[in-house]
């Protein structure tokens, strides 16, 4: 709310001197009020349009996502039409009541074209080169941002990293001697000797392989699984090829670990979980969806609030623009859907 008031306050101060401008700025030459104001009344709303439209629809659907033909294409005949419009206004409205002589020029003239053009892109730039230094800035803060979060999770990982290491070799001894006498055992050590691996190891990259993030998942599920029984069902779901597709780390678990803490560990009943992995053209989605009782619908919002900020604001960092993050909440069911694109 706070961000849209400064857009809304921003707008109103740049266009209110963009009209002054028009008006006061070229009546004082002629002192023509009356017929300046009503070309400030004509040249505003037309200016607004192509300078709203460039930097907040043309230039973030097609130019940042990589489609340079399409915005060219689109950017190109819209300008068109805002100029001709702009052009025959002038000529049969303004012009015959206000600047007689101006109508000596033919209305396709190609020199009056190109001075209304570039009147109609000086004042875009202007606003454009506004939205790119804030933009330049706001990168640049979320760059720092998230090189200290990781300077500080790099540093909390060393001060732990003696204790984590002693587990992990013990656990290996562990698993060798439990593989002897309790399989079972041995499977679960296993799993847990892979998720700490993880931890140590991969997780201190910057991307990982999304098949190894799955994996890490997976362990973690299996786990779980001895904890719950036969109260829960969980399944990973992967319809396609994931060889090549790579991932921030760590992503995932804060999810999956909502979906237990609020689904399955809430409930009286057997529940479910099920995480489904597919990709598509540009992009590759990550479904995960947990039962919860009706009853517990407002306490997983509220208290599941916290992992969930974290992972978003993670991905506000590490993928701008280029991801999609929704939740779908329904009386029985809990849906997440991560959507993270491929092609920049």
């Amino acid at each position: 709310m706070k961000k849209l008031n400064r857009e809304i306050a921003f707008n109103l101060v740049f266009w209110s001197l963009y009209f002054l401008y028009e008006w006061f700025g070229l009546a004082a030459l002629s002192g023509e009020y009356r017929s300046y104001f009503l070309n400030a009344c004509m040249a505003l709303p037309l200016a607004f349009i192509i300078s709203y439209l460039t930097v907040h629809v043309f230039i973030k659907k097609y130019y940042n996502k990589g489609k340079k033909l399409q915005f060219w294409i689109i950017q190109v005949s819209v300008s068109l039409v805002l100029l001709l419009c702009r052009r025959l206004i002038n000529y049969y409205l303004i012009y015959p009541q206000y600047f007689p002589g101006a109508q000596q020029v033919p209305v396709f003239s190609a020199g009056k074209l190109i001075v209304e053009l570039v009147n109609l892109y000086l004042i875009t730039g202007v606003y454009s080169m506004f939205y790119f230094v804030r933009s330049w800035y706001e990168e640049r803060q979320k760059a720092q941002s998230l090189l200290q979060e990781k300077t500080l999770a790099e540093l909390e990982l060393l001060k732990s990293q003696v204790q984590p290491h002693f587990i992990f070799n013990a656990l290996n001894n562990i698993y060798s001697t439990a593989l002897k006498t309790s399989p079972d055992t041995a499977k679960l050590i296993a799993h847990l000797s892979s998720f700490l691996n993880y931890n140590l190891y991969e997780a201190k990259q910057s991307f990982v392989a999304l098949t190894a993030e799955l994996a890490y998942v997976k362990h973690y599920i299996e786990l779980q699984k001895n904890r719950y029984g036969h109260k829960l069902d969980a399944a990973i779901n992967i319809y396609d090829e994931l060889n090549d597709l790579h991932i921030a780390p760590l992503l995932l678990l804060p999810l999956i670990e909502n979906s237990f803490k609020h689904g399955i560990a809430n409930s009286l009943r057997p529940g479910w979980i099920r995480v489904d992995v597919s990709r598509h053209a540009g992009y590759f989605s990550i479904k995960i969806e947990n039962s919860i009782e009706e009853k517990t619908t407002a306490n997983n919002e509220k208290n599941g609030g916290i992992g969930i900020k974290n992972v978003q604001k993670r991905l506000d960092l590490i993928y701008p623009h280029a991801h999609e993050f929704r939740i779908v909440e329904s009386p029985h069911s809990y849906l997440v859907i991560l959507k993270i694109m491929t092609v920049k």
